[in-house]
Parts: C-alpha cells; sequence; structure tokens
C-alpha cells in the first residue's frame, strides 16, 4: 500500500518584519534543507486557528525572529501500515532538519490500489493457454527430452 503523509513543522527564523518575510525565508530554509535527497517532498504553509477558531497567518513574530507553520507531504511507497508510513516520512524529513519539532498531521492511502489490483488480474488471465494452464514452469519431463 501507498500512503501520503502530512508533517508540521515548526521553522524558527531569524531577523523577520513582517510574516509574509518569514514565510518565505522559511520556506526556502526548509527547501535548502530537504534537497537533494528529498526534492520529493511538497513544503506548503501551515494553517493556525485560534481557541475561538479564528484563522491566524502560520508565522508567529515577536522580538524580530519568527516560529512559521510549514506542512511538508511526501508520500511513502510499500507500506504495510498507515502507521509504518507516518514513522518512515517523520525520520527521512527529520533526518534532514535538525532541530526542527515535527508532527504528523494527515496519512491517507493512496487510492492506486485498486487500479494496480485489477490490471494484475488481467495480466493473469493472458498467461493462460487455450487448455487453461498456465505455461509459466516447463515440467521436468519437458526439461529432460531437451
Amino acid at each position: 500500500m501507498d500512503c501520503r503523509v502530512v508533517v508540521e513543522a515548526a521553522v524558527p527564523v531569524y531577523d523577520v518584519e513582517t510574516p509574509d518575510e518569514a514565510i518565505r525565508i522559511a520556506i526556502s530554509k526548509t527547501g535548502e534543507m530537504l534537497n537533494p535527497d528529498l526534492n520529493y517532498v511538497e513544503i506548503d504553509m501551515g494553517s493556525r486557528t485560534s481557541p475561538s477558531g479564528e484563522e491566524l497567518p502560520p508565522a508567529f513574530i515577536a522580538a524580530d525572529e519568527a516560529l512559521v507553520a510549514l506542512e511538508l507531504e511526501m508520500t511513502v511507497f510499500n507500506v504495510e501500515q498507515e502507521e509504518h508510513a507516518s514513522r518512515i516520512a517523520r525520520k527521512e524529513i527529520g533526518q534532514r532538519l535538525e532541530n526542527i519539532p515535527l508532527s504528523i498531521l494527515e496519512v491517507e492511502r493512496s487510492d492506486d490500489e485498486a487500479t494496480t489490483d485489477d490490471a494484475s488480474d488481467s495480466d493473469a488471465d493472458e498467461d493462460e493457454d487455450e487448455d487453461g494452464d498456465e505455461d509459466l514452469i516447463p515440467e521436468f519431463e519437458e526439461l529432460v527430452d531437451e
């Protein structure tokens, strides 16, 4: 099974004045740390809300320093469980983003699984002879006769 995993990162940024500047720098800084090894990880702004439900900008600025919430999305292939996919994503991203707190936001199964199973069933039908026998491994007697 393949899973899409979204990880939240709290990226510190220094010497900034506006939330937009902090977000730009945080995305750039994160991209530099992930590339070239994890260039398939998508980086996006995170979302924050106040306790009353009000939308807040993803950057919190105090004393010209900011903490920026980013969402990092990647697909993990060939895993047995969603928990395994989240551990792999957290480890892969965490190795490159040292001293940056990470949290798993979402793990979603990929829908490609159903189409792959249907395709493999039709391939099996094509491998059969007119007699209905599969011709994958020759019989021992056929090998001896040759």
